[in-house]
């Protein structure tokens, strides 16, 4: 499931499951690939939530979190971020991370 979410949903969601947030730009190419591999991996772990949020419209945000580029994936357990990936990934490094905290 992925679903795009401002900072105030942000703030509302459960923090203790397992998620992975990912902070983009619409217009960083980069970003735009990687929505492709997200949403292949959406498909294949439906019920483990992915969270997508513009990074130019939730300043605020990105700067509480430390995040200082795009693409960035944060991967949360337990109310807590249990990893960081930055720039393109591939597929293979992002689920191996999803399956350490599912």
């Amino acid at each position: 499931m992925i679903t795009e979410i401002t900072q105030q949903e942000y703030e509302q969601i459960d923090h203790l499951q397992p998620m992975l947030v990912e902070f983009y730009s619409k217009t960083c190419g980069p970003c735009k690939m990687l929505s492709f591999v997200l949403k292949d991996i959406s498909k294949k772990q439906p019920d483990f939530p992915i969270y997508i949020i513009d990074f130019d419209e939730n300043r605020e945000l990105k700067e509480q979190l430390g995040v200082k580029g795009f693409p960035t994936m944060l991967f949360f357990k337990d109310g807590a971020e249990v990893s960081r990936l930055e720039g393109l990934k591939q597929k293979p490094a992002i689920i191996k991370e999803i399956e350490a905290i599912a």
